[in-house]
């Protein structure tokens, strides 16, 4: 199972040469990941409001072909590897084209600690969420 989280690339993300920066890949990363979480029925912000959080430990991107202004874009988003204290998200970037096919822009991926919000000491998210720890790790995709 995955997410899709559609983005307009806006005038703000591009360069003098209307390519998106690379820079927008983590935002638009971002995006995807919580758009991911929503899909088993609770927030980032329902998560820390039970204690825990997720800082970023890894980042990867590749790029293929450029983002411009205005170009469609669909972000999917899996989850790849998930334990008691992490958890990898892998990413791809397509343009959406007017035929409605699609072009791999580039991918990626995001390794994410699992933290006491007041101490930022790891924590067990299969014991402090257990019905998201269930339903995610149910749903991790193999690449």
């Amino acid at each position: 199972m995955h997410s899709k989280s559609y983005i307009t690339v806006r005038y703000a993300e591009t360069d003098r040469m209307g390519i998106a920066h690379h820079s927008n890949y983590p935002v638009w990363y971002e995006i995807g990941r919580t758009d991911f979480i929503k899909m088993f029925g609770t927030s980032y912000s329902k998560m820390e409001e039970a204690g825990v959080m997720t800082p970023l430990i890894n980042l990867t991107c590749h790029f293929g072909q450029p983002a411009k202004y205005e170009d469609r874009l669909i972000v999917r988003t899996w989850c790849i590897q998930m334990s008691a204290a992490r958890i990898e998200f892998a990413y791809s970037v397509k343009k959406i084209l007017d035929d409605g096919s699609e072009v791999e822009l580039g991918y990626g991926t995001t390794e994410h600690g699992v933290v006491d919000s007041k101490t930022f000491r790891p924590c067990n998210i299969k014991k402090r969420l257990p019905d998201l720890y269930e339903k995610m790790n149910g749903n991790i995709k193999e690449i």
